[in-house]
């Protein structure tokens, strides 16, 4: 890719940061304070403290999430590996290429439709996630959409329609909660440079919660339609203290796609 399209696609993406980060801090509710967190003699909440657990003895991942660094990863998943790491099958790899030389004009959200995994996790409009022994629930701001991931023990299933976010079952490893996602439709990017996933996705993601302010993730992209190989990435959240969410309507005011006129 040419230096002068990665400042143009950069250029595009830290422009819709620097949007969605002022509706973050704008248009949210007003501060309010949370209860049962640990503060510091200041009244903030302490960001360094060992996170609370559940009645079952887990780390409780409850909070509004932002992710820690704004774009990275949502302009280029694999922004931290080395070339070539990213094992595309020639057919992936070519398409992949189209897009990007293409200005990503065909991504989805271009036409309001939702993201997928992991891609979702890494829009910086923030994200709720409430915790419940059964089930953990994930609130995007973005899109103004949900995800469920089911912990009750059920297996993922076995002739799944094809859906945006796909579907999704957790479980615990120690303090690790795992999470193995599949029946994405194949329609969404896995970034807006492009990286393709197909309906053979499965990902694979591991969250840690080592303070009360960050969330680690490790995530594992499996798709052997798209490549040679599953590979990994590592993302992380802030935790955004003492606020909450509000809608974000994408289709009430999209002016995006008469401008996506690529090449």
């Amino acid at each position: 890719m040419s230096h002068s399209l990665t400042k143009h696609i950069g250029r595009l993406i830290v422009s819709i940061a620097i949007v969605a980060g002022s509706v973050t801090l704008d248009a949210q509710w007003e501060p309010y304070p949370w209860k049962n967190m640990p503060r510091t003699p200041d009244g903030k909440i302490d960001m360094n403290a060992p996170p609370r657990r559940t009645a079952e003895g887990k780390p409780d991942l409850s909070g509004f999430w932002m992710p820690v660094e704004a774009v990275k990863h949502l302009l280029n998943l694999a922004a931290d590996l080395q070339p070539g790491d990213v094992p595309l099958r020639p057919w992936a790899d070519a398409l992949y290429k189209e897009r990007i030389d293409n200005n990503g004009k065909d991504h989805p959200g271009v036409r309001c439709w939702p993201s997928g995994i992991p891609e979702k996790n890494n829009i910086p409009d923030g994200l709720k996630l409430v915790q419940t022994p059964d089930l953990m629930i994930f609130l995007y701001e973005s899109r103004t959409i949900y995800r469920q991931v089911f912990t009750d023990g059920r297996p993922l299933p076995k002739d799944a329609q094809p859906t945006w976010m796909g579907y999704s079952v957790g479980r615990w490893e120690g303090d690790t909660f795992i999470v193995e996602t599949i029946g994405q439709n194949g329609k969404t990017w896995l970034d807006m440079r492009g990286l393709p996933g197909t309906e053979a996705l499965r990902v694979t993601e591991r969250f840690t919660r080592p303070t009360v302010g960050r969330i680690n993730i490790h995530v594992t992209i499996d798709d052997p339609v798209a490549y040679t190989k599953p590979w990994d990435v590592q993302l992380a959240w802030r935790l955004l203290p003492d606020t909450d969410l509000i809608e974000s309507i994408c289709e009430e005011n999209n002016r995006d796609l008469p401008h996506m006129v690529g090449k």
